[in-house]
Parts: C-alpha cells; sequence; structure tokens
C-alpha cells in the first residue's frame, strides 16, 4: 500500500514538472511590443522575458463588450438596509462593519500577502515595461473583468495570497483562448498531463482547461500544493507553478550543496522562471500604488459578473445565447471550454451567463424540450461513404454519431439513415469556435511581405520536416497554426505556411510597388519548372522552394499544378 502511494505521489511530481518544462517559451504569451527596448542592469534578461503577453485571440476577444448589469451601483439589500436604519430611532449600538470595497481592485489590495518591498534588478526591469505600457495593463484588465471576482472569491476561500489574481495575466494576458507552443492551454495555462490530473476534461467537445470555474479551482488546488511543498515560501511556490517543483528542488538542493542562499533570487532557474515571478510582483507593486507609476486602474465592480445555469443537457450556444438575450461571442468568452457549436453531449452540462441574464435564461430553457436544444438532419448514405467522412462533413465526430445512431462498429451500408446534430446557425457566426478561430488564426498575415499558402499533411510529415521545406522553423509553423509543438500531425490536415516573396518579386516596378497575387498554374504538355518560371517572371529556385512535393519528382508531367506568387503589375 505505501509503495502504491509513493509511486502516485512520484508521479504527481513527475508530471508537474512536465507542466514547467513545456510551458517555456510560450508562444501565445509573446511581448506586446516583440522589440521591446529595456535597459536592463543585468546582462541575464533576454527583452524576449520582459513585459506583457499577448495572444492569439487579440482583437476577437477585446471587441466584445461586457454585459451591464442594471441593478445599480447598490444592491437592493443595501438600500434597504439603509432605508430600515434612517427609520430607526437613534440607540447606542455597536459600530457598522464597513461596506466592501466598490472596486474589486480594492479588494485585492487589502489581501496583499506577498513582501514587496524588493529591489531586484530582475522586478526593476519588469516594472519598467508594464509602468511604460499602461495601455496593456488596461487591456488587459478589461479581459479580466469577466472572471475576476470569481477568482478572487476562490482565492479567499483557500486562503491564498489575493497577489495571484494577477498571475493570468503573467500566463495568458486573461485570454481564456490562450495555447501556447508547449500544449499549455487557457487562462491558467495548463498543459494536458497537469490538467487530467485534476480534473480538467480534454476531448473534441470541450476543454476544461479553458473552463473559467474548473481551471481556476485547479490552479489553486495545484499552487495550495506548492505553497506546502515548499514551507509556505510563495515565491518558490510560484516558480515551480511555471517550470516545475522538481526544477525548483534541484535548484535548492545545488545552492545548499554550494554553501549559497536558497532564496528565489539566488537560484539557478530557467530564463523564463526567473522573469516570470518578478512579472508578477511587479503587477502587484502597481496595482498596489498605481499613482506612484502614473497608472490609473481600470475600474471593475466588486460584484460577481456571472451565474452558473444547469441545462440538463447539450445545447445549440447559438440557440443559448439567443436566449440570454447576450452575444454568441459572449456565451464563449463565459464558457471558453467549449471547443465547437454545441456544449458537450456527455456535460459538462452547465453555462456561465451574465448574472443579470440569469433568470431569464432559465425561464426560456424551461420553455424548450431537450430534442429542440439542438437542430438535427436525417442523412441516407450514399455509395463510397464512411463513417469519418460523413462526421467530417457535419462538423462533427465519429463517436458522436455511433452514440446517437446506436451504432457499435464504424461500418456503415448504403441507404441507411443517420441522425446527426448540427449547428443551428450558420458555422462562420460561431466565431470563438476553435474551428473559426483557427480559421481566423491561419488568415492573419505576419506580415506585408508574406503570402499564404496551404499545405496539406501527408504520411511521414512533421514540424519540423515541413518547416523546413518552406526555410522557416518549427516554432513559427506552429504559431501560424494555433499548435503546439507536441501535437499530432495527421495526413489531411491543413496547414498554412507564410512564405516571403522573392526580392525580385518584392522590387518596385516601373515605379509602382509590386503587387504578388497567388497563382496555381496547371502544366500542359512540353511545360518544364523552367519554362513556367520564364513565362510568370520568377526564378526556378522559387518554383522549387513553394512547390517541394512537385520539385521532387524527376519530371514534371502534364496536369501537375504548381503554386506560384506572381508580380501583377508587371515589368
Amino acid at each position: 500500500m505505501i509503495k502504491n502511494i509513493l509511486g502516485v505521489f512520484l508521479l504527481s511530481i513527475l508530471l508537474s514538472g512536465c507542466q514547467g518544462l513545456v510551458k517555456k517559451g510560450n508562444d501565445t504569451t509573446e511581448s506586446e511590443l516583440a522589440n521591446a527596448e529595456s535597459n536592463t542592469a543585468t546582462s541575464e534578461i533576454n527583452n524576449a522575458n520582459i513585459g506583457g503577453t499577448d495572444t492569439e485571440a487579440e482583437g476577437l476577444i477585446d471587441s466584445v463588450p461586457t454585459v451591464a448589469d442594471k441593478s445599480g451601483p447598490e444592491s437592493e439589500t443595501e438600500q434597504q438596509v439603509d432605508k430600515e436604519t434612517s427609520q430607526q430611532p437613534e440607540v447606542a449600538v455597536e459600530p457598522a462593519k464597513p461596506l466592501p470595497p466598490k472596486d474589486i481592485w480594492e479588494r485585492i489590495r487589502a489581501g496583499y500577502e506577498l513582501n514587496l518591498d524588493v529591489d531586484e534588478p530582475r522586478l526593476r526591469s519588469q516594472l519598467r515595461w508594464y509602468s511604460s505600457h499602461p495601455n496593456y495593463l488596461t487591456r488587459v484588465s478589461k479581459r479580466g473583468e469577466r472572471y475576476l471576482y470569481f477568482i478572487v472569491e476562490e482565492l479567499e476561500k483557500a486562503n491564498l495570497p489575493l497577489e495571484i489574481a494577477l498571475l493570468p495575466i503573467v500566463e495568458s494576458g486573461f485570454d481564456p483562448f490562450g495555447y501556447s507552443h508547449g500544449r499549455a492551454s487557457g487562462p491558467w495555462q495548463f498543459i494536458p498531463s497537469t490538467g487530467q490530473i485534476y480534473g480538467l476534461d480534454q476531448n473534441w467537445w470541450y476543454d476544461g482547461r479553458r473552463d473559467i470555474t474548473l481551471s481556476t479551482k485547479a490552479a489553486i488546488a495545484y499552487l495550495t500544493k506548492l505553497s506546502r511543498m515548499f514551507d509556505g515560501n510563495w515565491l518558490h511556490a510560484l516558480a515551480s507553478y511555471n517550470s516545475g517543483e522538481g526544477t525548483v528542488m534541484r535548484a535548492i538542493r545545488k545552492n545548499k550543496k554550494a554553501g549559497k542562499p536558497t532564496d528565489f533570487w539566488s537560484l539557478d532557474l530557467p530564463k523564463e522562471t526567473r522573469a516570470y515571478v518578478p512579472k508578477l510582483l511587479a503587477l502587484a507593486k502597481i496595482i498596489k500604488d498605481p499613482k506612484k507609476y502614473s497608472y490609473e486602474t481600470y475600474f471593475i465592480a466588486n460584484k460577481p459578473y456571472f451565474e452558473e445555469v444547469n441545462i440538463g443537457g447539450q445545447i445549440d450556444l447559438a440557440q443559448a445565447a439567443n436566449m440570454a438575450d447576450i452575444s454568441i461571442d459572449e456565451i464563449y468568452l463565459l464558457n471558453p471550454g467549449f471547443n465547437q457549436w454545441a456544449t458537450a453531449p456527455d456535460g459538462p452540462h452547465r453555462l456561465l451567463v451574465p448574472i443579470s441574464k440569469a433568470k431569464e435564461f432559465r425561464t426560456k430553457l424551461a420553455s424548450i424540450t431537450p430534442k429542440d436544444r439542438v437542430t438535427w438532419v436525417r442523412y441516407t448514405v450514399k455509395a463510397g461513404d464512411n463513417l469519418l467522412g460523413v462526421a467530417k462533413s457535419h462538423n462533427t465526430t465519429v463517436d458522436v454519431l455511433q452514440d446517437v445512431n446506436k451504432i457499435s462498429s464504424s461500418l456503415i451500408r448504403v441507404g441507411q439513415q443517420l441522425m446527426i446534430p448540427v449547428a443551428g446557425n450558420k458555422i462562420e457566426s460561431y466565431t470563438l469556435s476553435s474551428h473559426q478561430r483557427l480559421l481566423t488564426k491561419q488568415s492573419r498575415s505576419p506580415s506585408r511581405s508574406r503570402t499564404k499558402l496551404n499545405y496539406t499533411v501527408q504520411a511521414g510529415d512533421s514540424l519540423w520536416k515541413i518547416a523546413k521545406q518552406y526555410n522557416t522553423d518549427s516554432k513559427t509553423l506552429a504559431r501560424w497554426n494555433s499548435m503546439g509543438l507536441g501535437d499530432p500531425l495527421h495526413p489531411g490536415k491543413r496547414l498554412v505556411v507564410w512564405v516571403k516573396a522573392s526580392n525580385k518579386a518584392t522590387a518596385k516596378t516601373n515605379g509602382r510597388k509590386s503587387v504578388i497575387k497567388k497563382v496555381v498554374y496547371t502544366l500542359r504538355s512540353g511545360d518544364s519548372l523552367a519554362r513556367v518560371a520564364s513565362k510568370f517572371k520568377v526564378s526556378l529556385n522559387d518554383i522549387r522552394k513553394w512547390n517541394p512535393k512537385v520539385s521532387s519528382k524527376k519530371y514534371v508531367q502534364p496536369g501537375d499544378k504548381v503554386t506560384l506568387l506572381v508580380n501583377v503589375v508587371g515589368g
């Protein structure tokens, strides 16, 4: 029995260590200014580790307004108490308890426990960056407006320092859809294995790492465990949250052996971790005394923003948004764990909705039957169909079709009728679903000098192999496609590659700026790649680079297709 317990404990440490290791170099938490200059006092501080974090969904999530609470600045209870008090005769009573602060930042300051009276070069560097980027601080505060009250409530229940309420800013820039090349996801950036340890399910329909309430509770459980492991040393615990407790323990043992101090600032830790803790402390110092840093905090009401509603089963998110009288984007921002157009058929069967809309939503929800919550189509199997193909064409999965239609295998027969759940609205209207976020990301050019190419993954491909073909690196290719470096590549998956046009193509023509267009050309009888290059005035080397599969052939054939980046201005 004891051996089993030890085994589970060691496995937990190992997987938690992996959480930290793969989070290094988080791509979805890039610096707001990629080349921001930083007059740091130490040469060890890399600019990439300085300052704020922005994510792939920037722009998408920042344009969604919050839902106003029409209940007013004071609750009905507070107003009633004031009214009753004014009508009572004056008697000697104990002084009333002070009312809670109206601003969430005041409440957070009151719960500070960490030592912020620190003067370290790494901390000064982060303070300089944040204090010189007030717009960034306001932007991430607005993102966190939906979630901060709940986070603070849960931290207080767990008796944790309220500086930790600022940790999602460091982790994800308060982007609930944040995803790193290390496969960390959600506002608290859990990797798959650690998420599973803390009960965060992950499947095609749902990713618990992005679930606001469950991921917050999981992060608090993990941080509580780390604090106990390091005897209440919160800097060690926070460093472990980033790089893994094993990394921090080894650094402490190394310093002890060398007779060196073992405080956080003295430890030999990864660069990202050495910057990670100072980022949180810098944010805490600015929020503690914003005037000192010439910053005015964005007001966030110290009251709940959302309410949890038990929905009892699967529901189309567009229909849920309509019943709650809110936008579908608002539904996704409060329930970012749902990947698709509907909630997961196997749960969780609950939705967060703005507190001012919860009563109306419950009333309308009770008026419809479960079968009316999702749109269904009846599909007749045709010759050549297979279950996977039918599932893909209807934006669902084989498992869902098997479950709904009580099919025990993947075999289907011509003429068989299948019931398929489908989106009630046009799929493009679910703008924050996993698929639509990916399409938005893939269509966003990293620079004006690049043109998009579509690439279909073949058997034997890897990110490294594809990146090498197009003269880029795996990390960049993964970022263009919202992937982690460890994500599996399945044959048939479509990737985008942003290629640089050749110098000749980007040169000015007859005093006018060139216009580059993508052309797909079908080779004809007598064509060669050299002949095509001459015809379209591009280089042969560029054609080979743009079309690695065609150029790898010994001979090209009529009917082969090549993609060309052509200057349509002429000259």
